[in-house]
């Protein structure tokens, strides 16, 4: 009687890796980790030192960048029709590292270095913490069978939008601190640290935030989004040191004070939701 030979093993199928949104995901992923190396630079100088806030000024540059980064992969990806579970996974790992570890590390040494460590440190390892869940929930959450008219909106406030509040309000702090020779009292380092904290756990929360993935360059509508990113790109230009706070933080406080309070053609308008979009897009709201 002949013996069957051992069947061969069997792998999983390689996953389709698209170039140009994965490099675009790494260029995310290098700021991160340049980043992470300017603020380590820093932090071999004295806290508080206008050498120390050098460095931690360079790395909140790559922090921003990396935001641009991650800004276009995922509409080049939609555009090329190449978003799928590999660019989703990198692109998560790439936003650990670019708005989790390295403004929990920035927010520890520049901002809330003169408090008690069990304060600065708790309040970064929260925010640390609570980035790391909200990408893994929103995995899971992208990852399932779609609903009918599902929106395509945030439940919970986005990392790399909390990422880049926690880092606009470092950089006015920088520039505050060692550019306009103002001394934070420590009130206002327990405000921001505070401040820190309601960001953290928005990001954990199920208060919606618009996506903007809906706004197609194609469309009528999508004039009012030109319009104010020219304006935005106005007030980086002028107001460097406090347009980048402002701006991040008006997002932040319009998912969670005045949207709840909005009709839902006032949040079409100001969302940029085109005219012949269908009326059924809001159903994740109560997700």
């Amino acid at each position: 009687m002949a013996h069957k030979l051992p069947q061969p093993p069997v792998y999983p199928d390689e996953p389709k890796i698209p170039i140009l949104p994965n490099m675009l995901t790494a260029g995310n992923l290098l700021c991160g980790f340049f980043a992470i190396l300017t603020i380590f630079k820093g932090m071999a100088f004295q806290d508080g030192s206008p050498e120390a806030f050098d460095y931690y000024q360079q790395a909140t540059y790559l922090i921003f960048a990396a935001c641009i980064f991650d800004l276009l992969d995922g509409r080049v990806a939609r555009m090329c029709r190449a978003d799928g579970p590999f660019g989703r996974e990198f692109d998560s790992i790439a936003d650990v590292i670019s708005f989790g570890v390295a403004p929990a590390m920035l927010l520890a040494r520049a901002v809330l270095f003169d408090l008690p460590d069990a304060f600065g440190m708790g309040i970064a390892v929260l925010y640390l913490l609570c980035a790391s869940l909200r990408l893994a929930r929103f995995n899971c959450m992208a990852a399932a069978p779609k609903k009918p008219n599902q929106s395509m909106d945030f439940v919970g406030l986005p990392v790399p939008m909390a990422a880049g509040a926690v880092v606009s309000t470092m950089y006015l702090v920088i520039d505050l601190t060692c550019n306009r020779n103002l001394n934070i009292e420590p009130f206002w380092q327990y405000t921001m640290g505070g401040t820190m904290a309601v960001v953290s756990l928005l990001m954990m929360s199920r208060v919606i935030y618009p996506s903007f993935k809906h706004v197609n360059f194609e469309k009528r509508g999508t004039i009012t989004a030109i319009l104010l990113v020219a304006a935005a790109i106005c007030a980086f230009v002028c107001f460097p040191w406090i347009a980048p706070a402002i701006i991040f933080l008006c997002y932040l406080g319009y998912g969670l004070i005045v949207r709840p309070f909005l009709t839902r053609r006032m949040r079409r308008t100001i969302e940029v939701y085109d005219d012949d979009e269908d009326d059924d897009d809001s159903t994740t709201e109560d997700k």
